[in-house]
């Protein structure tokens, strides 16, 4: 058997705890770290984890792409291509398929891996790396990171390329380095560098770009960095903090955390997460240990909890049982949260640090693109509705729900004292 790959890419069979490879489209990195997983596998025992952050179900995952390596190579007699799993006949060795956000608890559990390879890593979250590399444990062990970059920002350029660890070896790889590029990808590579140069800087070159294309908020991001206020907003004892929160089980519940402090906004925490139960989240914000002024929850939040446990009890319920004052959020259009966002951004101070998920989902929520490749591309005004769109949400309702506790204090403001005598409002001095 003969494989061929791109000379950039020979460090692939070099035993490092780290394989990064990052780059363009074009490059035949996907396509090369399987060939070369499958030969490797073919000539000792190996577990081979491949994983990406969202798998939702088999064809989600590199599967497809092993199989299909596994013919260009000859090797169908070697290998049993099974539903989930893909296993060598004479070594054992064993491809398994995950995606890190949903089963990272069963991972964790897993012994004997020898290779984790982390595809489309760009979207991996921090936590998600922080409990996968302790993981693969084994002597010996290694991962595989392959990813085409979008931000800076994004948790795994900022770990494997910016600060790279220990014991790794990083290696940018683009189209230029791939000696059999089609005609068909050079040609498209051309049409869009011709239309967008910004575009296929990032697509093709694999430069990260500065913002994603109609993100919706990246004037006001841009004014923020700018005014360094995405900065250390350590917790004020004593002043109470409101949580707002976008809800899900599929789609993801989303947190934010802030704290008026003047005229200003202090974001100082964000969490979420999927596949929860209510119950799970009431015991997140008890072991914040924060003193908490009311929890705000959309204006669906009397809806009912889909847990077994709590089948028969709203969220709302669960939260007032549990001690909590709840507000419920107006029921507005995006349209006008989006424009409550906007107002209230000059005042946001955003903790780098325990809102960098976040952050980092308000980057990435953007308008949909009409027409996308075309000349007749335009954005729409309608967010797409993504991974990027709970937190967004949750924003959304933090400046609603500040605007409606704003009225509500302007409201219970005592009425201006007249004078007996001309019937005129007095003002301070009476």
């Amino acid at each position: 058997m003969r494989a061929e790959f791109p000379e950039r890419l020979a460090f692939l069979f070099q035993p490092k705890r780290y394989k990064v490879a990052w780059g363009g489209r074009g490059s035949a990195k996907s396509w090369s770290i399987a060939r070369a997983l499958l030969i490797i596998a073919a000539q000792k025992t190996k577990r081979i984890l491949c994983a990406r952050e969202f798998q939702n179900s088999i064809q989600d995952s590199v599967h497809k792409l092993l199989a299909e390596q596994i013919k260009l190579l000859g090797m169908e007699d070697q290998y049993v291509v099974q539903k989930t799993t893909i296993v060598h006949r004479v070594t054992g060795s064993e491809f398994i398929f995950y995606g890190l956000r949903h089963n990272i608890d069963s991972l964790k559990s897993m012994e004997g891996i020898d290779i984790a390879w982390v595809e489309e890593a760009h979207t991996v979250s921090g936590s998600s790396w922080d409990k996968l590399i302790p993981t693969i444990r084994k002597a010996g062990s290694e991962i595989w990171v392959s990813f085409n970059p979008e931000l800076e920002t994004d948790e795994t350029y900022k770990r494997f390329v910016l600060d790279p660890p220990t014991e790794s070896i990083v290696e940018k790889i683009n189209w230029r380095d791939n000696p059999w590029l089609s005609d068909e990808l050079r040609q498209e590579k051309d049409d869009l560098k011709a239309k967008d140069v910004d575009a296929y800087l990032n697509v093709w070159e694999g430069n990260c770009r500065q913002w994603l294309d109609a993100a919706v908020y990246a004037n006001e991001l841009r004014d923020m960095e700018a005014q360094d206020r995405f900065c250390s907003v350590p917790y004020r004892v004593g002043l109470p903090v409101s949580v707002f929160c976008d809800l899900g089980y599929a789609d993801f519940t989303s947190l934010w955390f802030v704290q008026k402090v003047g005229m200003n906004y202090h974001v100082i925490d964000f969490y979420q997460d999927q596949f929860q139960f209510w119950p799970h989240y009431l015991k997140l914000l008890q072991s914040k240990q924060y003193y908490y002024d009311r929890i705000w929850l959309p204006h669906d939040g009397d809806k009912k909890d889909v847990s077994q446990v709590e089948r028969d009890r709203t969220v709302d319920g669960q939260t007032r049982a549990a001690g909590y004052r709840v507000e419920r959020v107006p029921d507005i259009s995006v349209a006008a949260g989006i424009n409550a966002v906007r107002t209230i951004f000059p005042a946001l101070f955003f903790d780098k640090t325990n809102c960098a998920e976040g952050i980092n989902q308000i980057r990435r929520y953007r308008y949909s693109i009409r027409n996308a490749g075309s000349a007749e591309q335009s954005h729409s005004r309608e967010p797409v509705h993504d991974d990027a769109s709970h937190a967004a949400d949750a924003l959304r309702y933090l400046a609603v729900g500040f605007k409606e506790g704003a009225k509500e204090r302007k409201s219970k403001l005592p009425p201006p004292r007249t004078s007996s005598v001309s019937g005129m409002s007095q003002g301070w001095m009476g």
